[in-house]
């Protein structure tokens, strides 16, 4: 198994300790660009098909928030690379 794989395994578990590195690393895999805001605002886009994933990094520290976990993961199953059935 591949770090995508990994990643997305652990991703929707959602756990308690997904790190913001472990989230774009993920994000990178499946084309996204991060592009970044204003203080801790980031947005990921993908060109095709289109999406943007408008999150805030964690600060202090890397732990990402359960809401964004279930944000996240919406967005990749509405582009096709999570399956459908998987609870958010």
């Amino acid at each position: 198994m591949g770090t995508k794989e990994k990643l997305q395994k652990k991703l929707l578990s959602k756990p308690k300790d997904f790190k913001w590195s472990d989230l774009t690393t993920l994000l990178t895999h499946y084309g996204y660009r991060e592009i970044k805001g204003s203080g801790s605002k980031r947005k990921f886009y993908l060109e095709t098909p289109r999406s943007i994933i408008s999150l805030h990094k964690p600060h202090p520290g890397e732990i990402v928030k359960g809401y964004v976990i279930k944000e996240v993961i919406i967005a990749l199953k509405n582009i096709g690379v999570i399956n459908g059935n998987t609870q958010v």
